[in-house]
C-alpha cells in the first residue's frame, strides 16, 4: 500500500516556492497564496431574488528574469503544482525577454515578517443566513407600504467578503493577511405620471465586521427614500444647457474624485502601460510640480492606512507597506500611484504600494488606493457648513448620491449625474428636481470649489466594483471627503 504524502501548509508551499525560485537565476520573485470568500444576498420586493456564497482559492507565482515579467497560477496547492508553476513563470519570462525592448527594473523595498488583520466585532460569516434575509425583507416591506403613491419596486443587498493571502518574495518578506469587508444598501422605484424614478440609500462599503450593518439606521431611512423617491418622480426636469453653482454631497462627489483624481494619477496610466477603461491620462510627468489640478485649498491625499477605508491593508501585493501621501498639495500636482515597477521609471526610490490583484490568477497592477479630498480648514473663509452653503448661494443645485457618469479617454472631459437633485433659490432649498447632469473640465472643476465643509462633514463613500485591465480585475476604494460647493458648472437635463 502507497502511503499519501502529507498536505503541506500555505507557509510551508510558500517557501517552496521561494526556494525555487532562487534556484532558478531570476532577479526577483514572488508568491501569493490566496483564499476569497465573498457571500451576496439581495432581495426584490418580498422575496429573495440571489443569495450566492463562493470561495476561491489558489496562488500565483510571479518572477522577474533579465529584466522581463513571467506569472503563472494555478487552484491546485500541492509541492508538486508549485514546482510546476514556478517553472512555467520562470520559463514564460524566458519568452518574454525575447521581445522585450526596455528591461524591468524594481525599486528597492524593506522585507517584512508580518501579519495584518481587518479591526472587526463580528465575523459576518458567522451572522446566520435568516437573520440577515430578516433584514432585507423588512427594508423592502418598509418601501412597499408606499405601493398605492407609485412605489413598484424595492431592493435590498447585503454584501461580504473575506480576503486571506499569504504574500512571500525572494528578497525575504513572508505577509499574511486577512482583509474584511461589509456593505449594505436598498432602494425603491417609483412610476407616475407617465416617468420612471428610483432613489436608494447605502451604508458605503467599508472594511469592517457585521457590526456595521446597523439595523436602527437602515430602518430609519426607509421612509425617506421612500417619499423622496415619490417626490422625484413627480419633480420637474432640471434646467438645460446653462451653467449654475452646485453643492455637492460625498455621496455625489466620491465618484467624481475616482474618476477625475484617481485614474489620471495612476502611474502606468499615465505611462501608457494601462489604457482600458476611458484611455491613459492627461496629467504627464512633465507636469509634476506645476500642475494647477485646483484651487489652492484642494488637496487630494491617498491613504492605505485609513481606519475602514476599503483599500486598507497592511501591506500591498508588493510587500510594500501602507503609508499616505499626498497627491494634491494646495492645488498643485505632486506625486502619482506607484508600483514598485513605474516608481523606478519615475526616478523614485520607494514605492507608495499601490499594488493589488483581485485574485490569486491575476497579475498585481497599479490600483487607487483610498483618496481622499482634505476638508476645509476651521475658520478659513474658504471653509463651511453644507447649511452655510445651501444659505449662501443665490441660485443652484444641491445633488446627493450618485448616476450616470462619463470621462473622455484623457480623463480631461467629464459628465456626471447623481440620485438626487434639490434647487436652491436665494439661500432655501425649493424643492426637487430631476434628470440632472453637470459638465466639465477636470482641472476647471477642481478650480471653481470655492467651499469646503469640515472636518466634521467628512464621509467615507467609496466603490467596490472599479474595474481596470484587460482582462478586467475589480478593487475597492474609500473616497473620503466633504461636502464642496462649485462655481458656474454647465449643466444639461437628460
Amino acid at each position: 500500500m502507497v502511503q499519501a504524502l502529507p498536505r503541506l501548509q500555505d507557509s510551508e508551499l510558500a517557501l517552496l516556492a521561494i526556494d525555487l525560485i532562487k534556484q532558478t537565476g531570476c532577479e526577483y520573485g514572488e508568491i501569493r497564496l490566496c483564499q476569497y470568500r465573498t457571500q451576496r444576498l439581495g432581495a426584490r420586493d418580498r422575496s429573495v431574488k440571489n443569495l450566492s456564497d463562493n470561495l476561491s482559492s489558489g496562488f500565483g507565482v510571479r518572477v522577474l528574469w533579465n529584466g522581463a515579467w513571467g506569472f503563472a497560477a494555478s487552484y491546485l496547492k500541492t509541492a508538486q503544482e508549485i514546482e510546476r508553476i514556478t517553472a512555467l513563470a520562470v520559463e514564460i519570462a524566458k519568452a518574454s525577454h525575447l521581445s522585450q525592448k526596455n528591461p524591468i527594473r524594481l525599486v528597492p523595498v524593506e522585507t517584512y515578517q508580518d501579519t495584518y488583520t481587518t479591526p472587526i466585532e463580528i465575523d459576518p460569516f458567522d451572522v446566520p443566513l435568516d437573520h440577515k434575509i430578516e433584514l432585507l425583507l423588512a427594508l423592502n416591506e418598509g418601501l412597499l407600504k408606499y405601493e398605492d403613491q407609485g412605489v413598484k419596486k424595492a431592493f435590498s443587498f447585503l454584501n461580504f467578503a473575506r480576503e486571506e493571502k499569504i504574500f512571500a518574495s525572494s528578497e525575504g518578506s513572508f505577509i499574511e493577511q486577512t482583509i474584511y469587508r461589509s456593505y449594505p444598501g436598498f432602494g425603491c422605484t417609483v412610476v407616475a405620471q407617465g416617468d420612471v424614478q428610483s432613489r436608494s440609500y447605502e451604508r458605503p462599503p467599508l472594511n469592517i465586521g457585521y457590526e456595521y450593518i446597523d439595523q436602527e439606521d437602515l430602518l430609519s431611512n426607509v421612509d425617506r427614500v421612500a417619499q423622496e423617491a415619490i417626490e422625484k418622480a413627480h419633480a420637474p426636469i432640471g434646467p438645460d444647457n446653462c451653467q449654475t453653482n452646485l453643492i455637492l454631497k460625498p455621496s455625489n462627489l466620491y465618484l467624481t474624485i475616482h474618476e477625475s483624481v484617481g485614474h489620471p494619477t495612476e502611474l502606468d496610466r499615465v505611462y501608457g502601460y494601462e489604457a482600458n477603461f476611458a484611455g491613459t491620462s492627461f496629467a504627464t510627468t512633465d507636469q509634476l510640480g506645476l500642475l494647477r489640478y485646483g484651487a489652492p485649498w484642494i488637496n487630494f491625499i491617498a491613504e492605505r492606512t485609513q481606519n475602514h477605508g476599503r483599500s486598507t491593508v497592511g501591506y500591498d501585493d508588493e510587500g510594500v507597506k501602507a503609508d499616505s501621501w499626498y497627491l494634491v498639495k494646495d492645488g498643485l500636482l505632486v506625486d502619482y500611484l506607484t508600483d514598485r515597477e513605474t516608481a523606478y521609471r519615475l526616478n523614485r526610490s520607494t514605492s507608495n504600494g499601490c499594488s493589488y490583484a483581485d485574485s490569486w490568477s491575476s497579475v498585481p497592477m497599479v490600483r487607487i488606493p483610498n483618496l481622499g479630498l482634505k476638508p476645509g480648514d476651521y475658520g478659513a473663509q474658504h471653509t463651511a457648513t453644507l447649511e452655510e452653503m445651501i444659505n449662501d448661494t443665490k441660485d443652484g443645485i444641491l445633488i446627493d448620491g450618485i448616476g450616470s457618469f462619463s470621462i473622455d479617454q484623457q480623463r480631461r472631459n467629464f459628465q456626471f449625474g447623481g440620485d438626487a437633485f434639490w434647487q436652491i433659490k436665494n439661500g432655501k432649498i425649493t424643492g426637487m428636481l430631476k434628470n440632472v447632469t453637470y459638465h466639465s473640465m477636470t482641472t476647471e472643476f477642481w478650480n471653481s470649489i470655492d467651499a469646503l465643509g469640515p472636518e466634521s462633514s467628512k464621509e467615507q463613500y467609496g466603490t467596490d466594483i472599479c474595474g481596470k485591465g484587460e482582462p478586467m480585475q475589480v478593487a475597492q476604494m474609500t473616497h473620503s471627503c466633504v461636502p464642496v460647493r462649485a462655481r458656474n458648472i454647465q449643466i444639461r437635463s437628460s
